[in-house]
């Protein structure tokens, strides 16, 4: 339970939002349970919401056509009720009757048209532009039946479609895109009811409708908090000001399950960490990134070991090419950088750079590993300036061509094929930052057939050729320390998709 002063604070909020107030309380019995996260919503509008919370956002909020369960990854429906593929090309899903938007408004084929076009549509540049992209045209065939044509074939649509919330046609058009994002309406099991700082508010659905992959949440009030530090995350799980929070350092984790109040839980996840590196030298033409040796001298100073054992902990283990190893296609034998000082510095020497540089690094997670990485990179005579920034921030910079290197991880959304990974950072997308045509083809290529074989064997040049120009320096997975409080029970999914409308008090 939080203290008085804790209660006024989230009272004071909830009375200041331009929505119907809530309760904010933590705690079993105001019914309220609040999560702490590092970063913040920047946006409330999921197609504009970036990272693994936007993720979040996505699900607690909105509702697309499929939903794919976290543990078992089958896929069921949910704003569909079936579906098939008619062709290479096509799909058909039957959808879902009688469910009602948050504003009450009726959800039918002209608002699944109206959300995959708006993600179809590169104008207006949501967030992950491969999950509409390969999108053509939607078909109405009648008000509760679409038919979805993609450009190609498209190996991985359904996983796309998964990630398509279905918004409100009508609502979205009237209000306008800030209006949408400052008060959104979607059909899923929790409506935001509230948006203001580090806080949003959400309240259970008492309308979400039954039959689907999804639930009515046990919990009438979720707040999701966003708390950077991750020191204060850890004061006020033990305070009892927040009951759940993720991505707890393993240092910091193994001191929570000495305490009584929580439990933690070490769970692995699809998502890894690496290093992107400015090889096209987007940010500066005459940046040192541009040699291949530079790079590779980068990848040997690195001690990628060292850091998952001591850092990450848990499960942890080092990767060794850029995608997590357990996903279809990806492809291990490929140039591997142990860590060696010395032939780093000969590299660097090699290149013209005895005596080092100065460059600029990119981070949002994990300080403890950042300044890990600093520390190698200046035993080979680089000397980087730390910017620390908020995920969505850093992304942003990324795009905009200002960072040589980002101190980076991805969880392909919880997709387990190397289409969820390789088109997000190559292939020309806005991530790109290595714009090479040999594996700009691949991938494109791999991601435009069905044969399993062949597209195993595009992957596979990819990710040779990635390695070979040491364009990535991937690292490690990432496993997470999830930290309960004991009077809750909020599942542990297996691809970090935490569903809290499962949550439930003991």
């Amino acid at each position: 339970m939080l203290n008085l002063a804790r209660k006024s604070t989230l009272a004071l909020f909830a009375a200041s939002i331009a929505f119907t107030p809530v309760a904010a309380f933590a705690g079993k019995d105001d019914d309220t349970l609040v999560a702490a996260f590092q970063a913040k919503l920047p946006s409330l509008d999921r197609y504009h919401s970036p990272g693994r919370e936007g993720f979040l956002l996505g699900l607690l909020a909105y509702d697309a056509l499929v939903y794919r369960d976290p543990n078992t990854f089958e896929l069921k429906p949910l704003l569909a009720t079936a579906w098939k593929q008619v062709d290479d090309k096509t799909w058909e899903f039957d959808l879902r009757q009688g469910v009602k938007f948050h504003n009450g408004d009726p959800m039918t084929a002209e608002d699944v048209a109206y959300s995959f076009m708006y993600a179809a549509e590169p104008a207006n540049k949501v967030f992950n532009r491969m999950t509409g992209g390969w999108i053509e045209k939607i078909e109405i065939v009648d008000p509760f039946k679409v038919r979805v044509v993609g450009k190609q074939v498209t190996p991985l649509a359904l996983e796309y479609i998964i990630q398509l919330p279905i918004v409100p046609k009508k609502y979205r058009e009237s209000v306008g895109l800030q209006g949408f994002a400052e008060k959104p309406v979607g059909t899923g099991p929790y409506k935001i009811s509230g948006g203001s700082g580090n806080d949003v508010i959400f309240t259970r659905n008492d309308d979400y409708f039954e039959g689907g992959g999804k639930n009515k949440p046990h919990i009438k009030t979720l707040v999701y908090r966003a708390v950077p530090d991750v020191n204060t995350q850890v004061a006020e799980l033990i305070s009892g000001g927040v009951d759940w929070a993720y991505y707890i350092p393993a240092d910091q984790a193994d001191r929570l399950k000495m305490m009584p109040m929580v439990d933690v839980v070490n769970a692995d996840t699809f998502r890894i960490g690496f290093l992107t590196l400015d090889a096209a030298g987007l940010s500066d033409a005459k940046s040192p990134l541009k040699d291949v040796r530079v790079r590779q001298a980068i990848a040997h100073a690195v001690n990628r070991d060292a850091m998952a054992k001591s850092l990450v902990g848990g499960a942890s283990k080092t990767v060794p090419s850029a995608c997590t190893p357990s996903q279809f296609g990806c492809f291990a034998d490929v140039a591997q950088y142990g860590y060696d000082v010395e032939k780093a510095k000969a590299l660097m020497a090699e290149a013209g750079y005895a005596d080092g540089f100065d460059i600029d690094i990119y981070g949002y997670r994990s300080r403890p590993v950042a300044e890990a990485i600093i520390g190698y990179l200046g035993a080979i005579g680089i000397r980087a300036n730390l910017h620390w920034l908020q995920y969505s921030a850093v992304i942003q910079q990324r795009r905009d061509h200002k960072t040589p290197i980002v101190i980076d991880d991805f969880g392909s959304a919880g997709v387990n094929d190397v289409g969820a990974i390789l088109p997000f950072f190559f292939a020309e997308s806005p991530d790109d930052q290595s714009r090479d045509p040999v594996v700009t083809q691949a991938v494109k290529d791999a991601g435009a057939i069905a044969d399993p074989e062949k597209r195993k064997e595009l992957y596979a040049t990819a990710l040779k050729q990635i390695a070979d120009q040491a364009y990535w320096v991937p690292m490690f997975s990432m496993p997470v320390n999830y930290v309960t409080a004991k009077d809750v029970t909020v599942p542990v999914p297996g691809d970090e998709n935490v569903e809290f409308w499962r949550a439930t008090w003991k």
